[in-house]
């Protein structure tokens, strides 16, 4: 902790010598596109992307999940998509599965959970993955590239999510990204496949 406070601490004379392009970002933001992903401490969407500040709105949640569009209930992750869809006009939503998924790889070894009932909910909210007969693999790529699917079509179901995407103002982009190597595969809906970037 002491090395991230230190750092923080040298921030600001960091930002000091970037006042301009700070300064326009005290006006508001405008982001690119929405970056859904793990919360997973590997994954830095902007390390990834190359994105500057205020070129992604991020929504981070263990193992990349999304709740099931419900009317009736509002969560965070429900208010986060719809603040970046209605308000902010993100015109592209990327939901980024990872290599070594410990959120994944839970489900489909169904792991026992009972030590953390909060997490064993969240992630049974998520509708496991089929069972994949590779489980031992650290990797799991492809039971997360399918869970990947299974979130972009959940978010399809957000009404703010459809409309913008039947009128084509919003695309969906499914990416896996591989930790130990850096690269990044991208589903490809005309073939059904995760092929590079």
């Amino acid at each position: 902790m002491h090395m991230l406070m230190k750092n923080a601490r040298a921030f600001r004379e960091r930002a000091a010598a970037q006042a301009e392009e700070f300064g326009r970002l005290a006006d508001g933001q405008s982001p690119q596109a929405m970056f859904i992903t793990c919360s997973d401490s590997r994954v830095i969407p902007s390390l990834i992307t190359g994105a500057r500040p205020g070129e992604l709105f991020e929504l981070r949640t263990a193992g990349s999940i999304l709740p099931e569009h419900d009317p009736d209930r509002h969560s965070s992750e429900a208010a986060t998509i719809e603040y970046a869809v209605e308000v902010l006009g993100v015109a592209d939503i990327v939901v980024c599965g990872h290599s070594h998924c410990g959120a994944v790889g839970a489900m489909v070894r169904r792991e026992d959970l009972s030590a953390v009932p909060a997490v064993r909910g969240w992630l049974e909210s998520a509708s496991p993955p089929p069972h994949f007969a590779d489980t031992s693999s650290p990797a799991i790529a492809q039971a997360v590239q399918h869970h990947v699917l299974r979130q972009l079509r959940r978010l399809g179901d957000y009404p703010c999510v459809a409309r913008r995407a039947a009128d084509g103002r919003l695309r969906l982009h499914g990416w896996f990204y591989e930790i130990d190597t850096g690269a990044v595969l991208v589903h490809g809906s005309h073939d059904d496949a995760f092929l590079p970037l």
